[in-house]
């Protein structure tokens, strides 16, 4: 027994999904059909699921609520695991489509951003990953002959949050681009799931840029090609749940064990279903829909991740460097 139209109660408690496939999955499983102006393409490995989701025209944009482009969600489970062998696998299915979204050129460059709150470890995922970036533009501009093999000028940046340097992140951004002048901006950033299972095992990409803190109801100013006058790529994990979320989990379970108890079933009537949403939304009341939940091992789970991804970037941008050798060029 599930709770009718979950998309309606997500609108109510002002909740966005960050993740593209899963309001693909929610818009699909409520209409019981295709999604008009989007296609979707699901790849299995034995290391990860990739699904593929493009919006290609405006009646697409409407109903999956983002911008026409390409987003690419990499299911891991084993990201949560320490296991490096499967982690190097996670690593070059995230680089094969990594470099996909990109036109490379000999010179072309880039600008790697680590959005998010260092001092805040849930939000910490896009600095510990410039931690990890190879940087390689004061290379070229300074010691040209420490340069080895097929390399790209690549400069990084964690520019903080509001809260810590009184700026907005896009203001820092576009003054950045206006004076490096990269041919492309990678952002990477924390984001919000719809379901516990995809905290830290999950990766998204996108082509269409990113809304910084969207996820917790933070509204900033977006990075993308209209905003910074070049290409915006996304990279995005899990790191946190609305509570509003899992106390609606929490109800569709208790649901669903009524149809096995019918003395259970006999509370529960459907036209008291506003009934039980007025009281989760009671028990949420002093936050609202505002209550963030993360796992107690966030850090580890954070840790993991921007190795996976500050990997799979390094060797999706520079041709001569591969998992056996980027870590010697790190600074």
């Amino acid at each position: 027994m599930k709770l009718s139209n979950k998309s309606s109660f997500l609108k109510k408690m002002n909740i966005s999904l960050d993740l593209a496939v899963e309001a693909h999955d929610l818009l699909r499983g409520e209409s019981g059909q295709e999604i008009a102006g989007v296609i979707m393409k699901k790849e299995e490995l034995q290391e990860a699921t990739v699904t593929a989701i493009q919006i290609t025209n405006a009646k697409g944009e409407k109903e999956l609520g983002r911008p026409k482009g390409n987003y690419i969600t990499i299911d891991a489970p084993d990201i949560k695991e320490n296991n490096y062998q499967q982690h190097n696998k996670i690593v070059a299915v995230l680089a094969r489509h990594l470099a996909g979204l990109f036109n490379f050129k000999e010179d072309t460059s880039f600008l790697i951003v680590g959005l998010g709150n260092w001092q805040a470890t849930p939000d910490a995922l896009g600095p510990k990953v410039v931690e990890k970036i190879m940087v390689t533009r004061h290379l070229f501009h300074y010691t040209p002959e420490e340069i080895v093999g097929k390399m790209r000028q690549v400069s990084a940046i964690s520019p903080g949050v509001l809260g810590l340097t009184g700026i907005e992140t896009a203001e820092v951004i576009r003054g950045l681009v206006e004076h490096v002048r990269p041919d492309y901006v990678i952002a990477i950033d924390a984001l919000a799931a719809g379901a516990l299972d995809r905290i830290g095992t999950t990766i998204q990409l996108a082509d269409t840029g990113i809304n910084p803190g969207s996820g917790i109801g933070n509204h900033r100013k977006g990075l993308n090609e209209e905003t910074l006058g070049c290409k915006v790529i996304a990279i995005g994990v899990p790191t946190v749940v609305n509570a509003a979320i899992i106390a609606h989990k929490t109800i569709e379970e208790l649901f669903e064990q009524m149809e096995s108890e019918p003395s259970l079933a006999k509370i529960y009537q459907q036209e008291n279903e506003q009934v039980l949403m007025n009281v989760m939304q009671k028990a949420l009341s002093p936050y609202e829909g505002s209550l963030m939940v993360t796992p107690k091992e966030v850090d580890e789970l954070i840790e993991r991740s921007a190795k996976i991804i500050a990997a799979a970037i390094n060797q999706s941008i520079h041709p001569g460097i591969d998992s056996h050798n980027f870590e010697t060029y790190l600074h």
